[in-house]
């Protein structure tokens, strides 16, 4: 499509670079999925513990300690580690943990692995977060979190459901999520014991959020919509800070969760294919997805273009165009993002464009709104050259998320 006289000509590099803003101490500002370090004012030398993560911060086990540290404000250290359908296990880890299994903690060094023998020996040493873990309220709840689980598992796991099967699956879980919802309404406040997220409340964070993003992807349930204590929790959580650096979107969470669950099965429901259609696009669910109140689109849109800057040699080279023909396309999408205006790429742009919209990953590359603007950008400006998809991404793996291009100084 040739340019019109509302068209835009796409930045140079260094145009773009000098339109990026400077982010956050990762050490001491909100939480950060790229920090290293987290000291919460605390000298260095205080250090007591070091947390193994995965880079992509997709493992469910490895955001609940995440959660607990930053909460507790507890200074740590982070080294990141990749998840085994993800790309190969570092052999520096594997000599220290030899089942690779994450997440893995270092305390007073003594090394501890399985989330929930690594949250007791943090309570053991730092005081709980709310109830301790071993109160019986606190045994309640943590069994709750597991049957919720387990009816996940059965309704999205199971291939081959009958309809009746399907039905008798979601009934099962809407079920035990009333039960969750009925401990939510308990007291008032829209975490499960008051005012404040206590670690009960961190133990449902992970996978209830992966629930909402893959119960509508390929459910078409809407898991906020159907239970309003729920939605409320989600919002209250989503006006902190320290979870805001830890949330992923819809479009991460389902396509990183296939490997991860042994697969992901669609009911193939019309409602279902529909909001998958809107989660692949890149245009997000709204407030079904995430409601951060008080964001600024420009600081979100600096915010996701300064993090392409920071890659953008590599995020070139490893796209199927190639680094010089995905040159131009890149800046005229990142015009799009600062601009809001539309930017027509080369010819032949739309699959390289949509192979990067697909492989953003939250909140490993950035926070979730800045990836909404990233992707819609990337995703209008791909159709300004025609409807050709990029490849369609593995479930049995996926090794096209392998970190090692991307580790800066490693």
């Amino acid at each position: 499509m040739p340019p019109t006289s509302e068209s835009a000509e796409p930045l140079s590099w260094l145009e773009l670079a000098g339109l990026a803003k400077a982010e956050p101490d990762r050490i001491e500002g909100p939480t950060s999925a790229q920090a290293n370090l987290r000291l919460f004012g605390q000298p260095e030398s205080s250090l007591m513990v070091t947390l193994y993560r995965d880079h992509h911060a997709w493992c469910p086990y490895c955001q609940k300690i995440w959660l607990w540290l930053e909460f507790k404000r507890i200074p740590y250290r982070i080294r990141k580690v990749t998840m085994r359908c993800y790309g190969p296990k570092e052999p520096w880890f594997l000599e220290k943990v030899p089942s690779g299994m994450l997440p893995a903690l270092e305390l007073n060094g003594q090394l501890i692995t399985e989330s929930d023998e690594i949250l007791l020996a943090l309570e053991q040493q730092f005081g709980p977060l709310g109830m301790a873990m071993t109160s019986s309220e606190a045994l309640e709840l943590r069994r709750l979190e597991r049957l919720l689980f387990q009816a996940w598992c059965i309704w999205l796991c199971s291939p081959r459901l009958s309809p009746k099967q399907q039905i008798l699956a979601r009934d099962q879980f809407q079920g035990i999520a009333r039960r969750f919802e009925s401990e939510l309404n308990q007291v008032e406040g829209p975490f499960l014991r008051g005012q404040e997220p206590q670690t009960v409340d961190l133990i449902f964070v992970p996978y209830v959020e992966r629930m909402n993003a893959s119960l509508a992807y390929y459910k078409g349930y809407r898991l906020r919509f159907e239970h309003p204590a729920i939605d409320r929790w989600f919002r209250a959580l989503e006006q902190l800070d320290t979870y805001r650096g830890t949330q992923s979107d819809f479009h991460t969470h389902a396509h990183d969760l296939p490997p991860q669950m042994g697969g992901c099965w669609s009911d193939d429901a019309t409602e279902a294919q529909r909001l998958a259609e809107r989660i692949d696009r890149g245009d997000g669910l709204g407030e079904d997805e995430a409601c951060w109140v008080g964001v600024n689109q420009a600081d979100q849109a600096s915010i996701a273009l300064g993090r392409v800057l920071r890659h953008q040699q590599r995020l070139r080279e490893v796209n199927p165009m190639g680094a010089n023909a995905f040159d131009r396309p890149l800046r005229c999408a990142l015009t799009q993002l600062i601009h809001n205006t539309p930017c027509p790429p080369p010819s032949g742009s739309a699959a390289g464009l949509r192979y990067l919209r697909d492989r953003i990953s939250v909140p490993r590359d950035m926070p979730l709104p800045a990836a909404r603007l990233l992707r819609r950008a990337l995703e209008s400006t791909a159709q300004l050259d025609g409807p050709k998809q990029a490849k369609p991404l593995p479930v049995r793996d996926r090794f096209d998320q392998d970190p090692r291009p991307f580790l800066i100084g490693s």
